[in-house]
């Protein structure tokens, strides 16, 4: 196994999520990292009437301690209300036959577990994107977990025997090169380039959800910019 990429699961995220995924030959998913209250795990951005809209997954009150795989959805998260708002913000979309069934299916997942919720929304996104990444859950690896930031990374690194880690480009300054290839490993940093469509507001709005791209592309084109659309650097 060569490359390798880690990244905490996120509901629904950018196109730049998917072609990081693309680019490797394994993809872990952390489940046992402290789930982040501002962040992106459990929200992102959607067109509506040309302009981007938060939308979100409710979240069970609990403290911010927590990882993301100790977290339950809220007890009244109305799944309807938020198909309705992917419905109402995209039903003139060109591919909204071919996209919605998709959304239908990851919002209509009954288990009410954070993690377990988001692991089935990235794995269904994949297959519907025809991408073939192996995607393993981080605790499911046997390395010492109470590892963190970097040197969490070089034992997982170790423990499948990638001799690449590739990290999003926004990672640069949390790792070091030199580090990385004293254990033999290279170290990657992936730059998405920009990915332009016609949206249904008169001026792009770029990096939404991946939803907004597959409401707005055909497959073939989603996955030409998924495989092409970038560098490693």
């Amino acid at each position: 196994m060569s490359r390798l990429a880690i990244m905490q699961p996120y509901f629904f995220p950018y196109i730049g999520y998917f072609q990081l995924i693309a680019a490797v030959d394994l993809f872990i998913v952390y489940d046992n990292i402290k789930y982040t209250k501002k962040g992106w795990i459990n929200r992102n951005r959607m067109l509506q009437n040309g302009k981007d809209v938060m939308f979100s997954l409710p979240l069970k009150s609990d403290s911010d301690c927590r990882d993301v795989c100790e977290r339950e959805l809220a007890a009244n998260f109305h799944r309807d209300k938020l198909l309705n708002q992917f419905k109402g913000a995209y039903r003139h979309a060109p591919y909204f036959a071919q996209t919605f069934p998709l959304v239908e299916q990851v919002v209509r997942h009954e288990d009410a577990n954070l993690f377990r919720f988001l692991h089935h929304s990235i794995v269904k996104t994949c297959e519907h994107l025809g991408i073939t990444t192996g995607i393993r859950i981080s605790s499911d690896i046997a390395i010492d977990h109470d590892l963190t930031n970097q040197g969490k990374v070089l034992a997982l690194c170790e423990a499948v025997g990638a001799s690449t880690y590739v990290n999003a480009i926004g990672g640069m300054e949390l790792y070091s090169n030199e580090t990385f290839r004293e254990k033999g490993v290279d170290l990657k940093f992936i730059q998405s380039k920009p990915f332009e469509y016609a949206q249904s507001g008169d001026v792009f709005v770029p990096w939404l959800s991946m939803i907004d791209v597959m409401m707005f592309n055909p497959l073939d084109a989603i996955q030409t910019g998924i495989s092409t659309n970038y560098e490693l650097v």
